[in-house]
C-alpha cells in the first residue's frame, strides 16, 4: 500500500533530481498550490510555477518527513544558482495516490535579493 509519504517523498525525489515529466505523475489536475507568490490552481499552471525553480536547482537535503492516512509533510534545505542555502516546507495533501493540495513554505527574500544584485 502506498501512503501519503511514499507519494511526497516520490514527487520530491523527483523534482530534485530534475525529472519534472515523473514529478507531474504525482500531480492531480486540479491541484491546489498556496506558496509565497499566491494561490496556483490547476496542474499546468503549478508546472509553469514549480519546473523553473527545479531548473535552478543544485542541491538538496532532505531535513525531515512525516506523513499519516491523508497528508505529508516534508522540509528541505536547497542550493540554487542564484541562491546557496535555500530553506523550505511542503505540505501535501494527498488523494488516490495524487497531491491534491500542496502548501509551500520558504524565504523570498534571498531571491528577491539576488535578483535586484543582477
Amino acid at each position: 500500500m502506498t501512503t501519503p509519504l511514499d507519494v511526497a517523498l516520490a514527487y520530491y525525489r523527483a523534482w530534485t533530481t530534475h525529472d519534472f515529466d515523473l514529478a507531474m505523475t504525482y500531480i492531480a489536475d486540479d491541484i491546489v498550490c498556496h506558496a509565497p507568490a499566491g494561490r496556483i490552481e490547476g496542474a499546468e499552471a503549478f508546472r509553469g510555477f514549480m519546473e523553473p525553480f527545479s531548473r535552478i536547482l543544485t542541491s538538496s537535503e532532505l531535513i525531515g518527513s512525516y506523513g499519516d492516512e491523508k497528508a505529508a509533510l516534508l522540509m528541505y534545505a536547497t542550493g540554487t544558482r542564484p541562491v546557496a542555502s535555500a530553506p523550505g516546507a511542503e505540505f501535501h495533501t494527498i488523494h488516490d495516490g495524487k497531491i491534491t493540495q500542496l502548501r509551500i513554505i520558504f524565504d523570498r527574500l534571498p531571491f528577491d535579493q539576488a535578483r535586484a544584485a543582477q
